[in-house]
């Protein structure tokens, strides 16, 4: 397998192309959490290309911010989930490609339609659950925005897996300090994040470096120390939007814009071709 770094670099390469070619699309949470896809899908979590929707005797990843689709699609492309060329049809008509993913198109890797932020917790938690009834020591891994946690149902689901020792399921927080609105700190401030996870009853781990991909790694990996201790765990990892581009990096401008023909060509520039495009 290619170093993770090279992987990472690929896939911020395809997440640029796809919603260049798309005219649109979400770039700038993708970017951020590319370092999280490449350690989650080729390094920690124990899942089969071959897809079956009912994940026996695997671990289950949640995308509850399905806005960031280009990270996710070109993770599971390059993961060998479906032939990378397809990822030349993202947001485009008839494509399994949608601009959040979605379920009844059948695309290997999904199984959950995401995108109406505040949900992915508490599928998450069904799915942990799930786990634990048919005696699985397998692991569910959701991933969230910060933004999104302005959502009431997050607050719910988060104490309800608490109380209920949901302690199979490793959710991670991209603490990027942006959202559509502008930053977080200024449209809701959430204050200190470990501090009301910890006070929910979760074992909170901080990960300061989340576009360093060794890093997250180990993040991910010591978190999984804690699966069966009794608490369900949050990875609270600061990244920037937009990591890996100079001119996208830090701003929630790019939330959601597509880049035009001369920002690909400088944002190519900075990410040269480790892989193979598709």
């Amino acid at each position: 397998m290619p170093p993770l770094k090279d992987i990472a670099t690929q896939i911020r390469r395809d997440i640029v192309r796809m919603v260049h070619g798309a005219a649109s699309g979400h770039p700038g949470g993708s970017l951020g959490c590319t370092d999280y896809f490449t350690a989650l899908y080729f390094k920690v979590m124990h899942h089969n290309p071959q897809f079956n929707m009912d994940a026996t005797n695997e671990d289950v990843f949640v995308l509850s911010n399905g806005h960031i689709s280009p990270v996710y699609y070109s993770t599971l492309a390059r993961a060998g989930y479906f032939d990378i060329k397809e990822l030349a049809t993202f947001r485009k008509l008839d494509s399994r490609l949608q601009g959040h993913p979605a379920t009844h198109e059948h695309l290997p890797g999904i199984r959950i339609a995401s995108g109406s932020l505040g949900q992915g917790m508490s599928v998450a938690i069904g799915a942990a659950l799930t786990k634990k009834l048919n005696g699985e020591k397998t692991v569910v891994y959701s991933l969230h925005g910060d933004g999104e946690l302005d959502e009431g149902q997050n607050w719910e689901a988060i104490m309800f897996a608490a109380h209920h020792k949901v302690d199979n399921l490793i959710s991670t927080v991209d603490w990027n300090g942006q959202q559509i609105d502008g930053p977080t700190n200024k449209v809701m401030n959430l204050l200190d994040l470990g501090a009301k996870f910890d006070a929910f009853g979760w074992e909170v781990i901080r990960l300061e470096k989340g576009n360093d991909v060794d890093a997250v790694v180990a993040a991910l990996e010591k978190a999984k120390t804690f699966v069966g201790k009794g608490k369900p765990i949050a990875i609270l990892m600061t990244t920037a939007m937009g990591a890996g581009v100079d001119f996208m990096q830090g701003s929630h401008e790019w939330h959601g814009i597509a880049p035009n023909d001369e920002q690909l060509a400088k944002a190519l520039a900075q990410l040269p071709e480790t892989l193979g495009d598709y």
